[in-house]
């Protein structure tokens, strides 16, 4: 089975043909054509071509299938002795997206 790594977002994703994998917002609507050109390695099914640091003539292609939002982060800051306490809370806002041709 053929198999590519990806760089999107300052993080590497290994990914095939149908995979849902889950990426950091861009400036997409959900049912667009992604294309991811930081590809770092291709697996064919029988070689392995690596990049240095990325291969040109091969690419990754996705459709956006869902906005959605990551898991809830918190952050609590304290000071002890002087009554302070902070609570601050995130949420990554992410994109599913759904693998649709490699190579």
């Amino acid at each position: 089975m053929p198999y590519a790594v990806i760089e999107q977002g300052g993080k590497q994703y290994r990914v095939q043909e149908g995979d849902i994998i889950k990426v950091d917002l861009v400036d997409a609507e959900p049912g667009t054509e992604l294309q991811f050109e930081r590809v770092l390695a291709y697996h064919d099914g029988s070689t392995l071509k690596i990049g240095t640091p990325v291969l040109d003539d091969v690419g990754v292609a996705g459709t956006i299938t869902a906005e959605t939002k990551g898991p809830k982060v918190v952050a609590y800051k304290f000071k002890r002795r002087k009554t302070y306490r902070r609570t601050v809370g995130h949420r990554q806002k992410l994109l599913n997206v759904k693998i649709t041709k490699l190579g």
